[in-house]
């Protein structure tokens, strides 16, 4: 990955949190729970100065957009049917998500980690639009009762910043009622052989797909200040299984002919050779929200 590129997107955080260098090393839950927390609440403004009009964040009714290659709820439907269901956003920012759903008839609730990110929801709602009710805590210990959604997503959130997905994916299992589904986008695993370049130099495979050794960025004290963990398609399939879920698809998106915008190591060169995001699709199994 390019540090350059990385702090040239994201200069106000870390300059906040004084970031120095970047490197792989392992992060506990603890540490990666701690500099995420940090990290979002940091870098929440330039984020949504950079991408806020693409996601919708500012809309009073949000948007639903899954990944930077503009794939959007309404027209994929991989939720399914929503008026009416209970479903939990994790990871939701700002939640334009959420608050999409919530004006489809849903009853979404909102969560992450930062509060940074979630003032900025509270605000977009205090402009008008339907009311989410907005939680912070962290995916791997969902603040919730078992089986109390009906659906559960998360489109790039907390599933990639966190040490132990897996018991990301028990949890989700546990809050599901039977036939609830769960839907998540998170980078494309095959992302991570490359360097975080949407040029031509990001076009040249350099790490090893295997090693999943966290991507860090730190202080001059060696402290954490961002975290990134790996897994491959492997990993991510065995996850959801051992958690008692039943994978229906895994999604990865075209780059459309239409977009032109670079996102971060997204670009319309480098999504035109491989895939920038896997989106997977599970339920748990029994009747009830499918």
């Amino acid at each position: 990955m390019s540090d350059d590129l990385v702090q040239d997107r994201h200069a106000q955080a870390t300059a906040l949190l004084g970031t120095t260098g970047a490197a792989r090393s392992r992060v506990d839950s603890k540490e990666s729970e701690r500099a995420s927390r940090r990290w979002w609440d940091a870098d929440a403004g330039q984020y949504h100065d950079t991408h806020g009009e693409f996601l919708g964040t500012a809309s009073p009714g949000g948007e639903f957009v899954w990944c930077p290659e503009g794939l959007h709820e309404g027209d994929m439907r991989l939720l399914g049917e929503i008026a009416g269901k209970r479903i939990l956003e994790l990871g939701c920012g700002s939640a334009p998500c959420a608050r999409w759903l919530a004006g489809q008839g849903a009853h979404p609730v909102g969560l992450d980690l930062s509060m940074g990110m979630l003032s900025r929801g509270v605000a977009a709602m205090n402009r008008g639009g339907p009311r989410v009710p907005l939680v912070q805590a962290g995916a791997e210990a969902l603040p919730f009762a078992s089986e109390s959604f009906d659906l559960a997503c998360s489109a790039f959130g907390a599933v990639p910043f966190v040490a132990d997905s897996a018991r990301v994916m028990r949890e989700v299992a546990r809050v599901l009622r039977p036939g609830g589904r769960w839907v998540f986008a998170v980078n494309h695993p095959m992302r991570w052989i490359f360097r975080d370049d949407p040029g031509p130099d990001g076009l040249e495979a350099v790490f090893p797909y295997f090693d999943r050794t966290p991507y860090t960025e730190f202080d001059a004290d060696g402290r954490c200040t961002y975290v990134e963990h790996h897994r491959t398609i492997g990993d991510r399939v065995r996850e959801i299984v051992a958690a008692g879920l039943l994978l229906d698809d895994i999604v990865e998106p075209d780059w459309p002919e239409w977009l032109d915008r670079e996102w971060g190591q997204w670009s319309p060169l480098r999504g035109q050779i491989f895939p920038g995001t896997a989106i997977f699709v599970s339920h748990k199994p029994g009747t009830g929200a499918e």
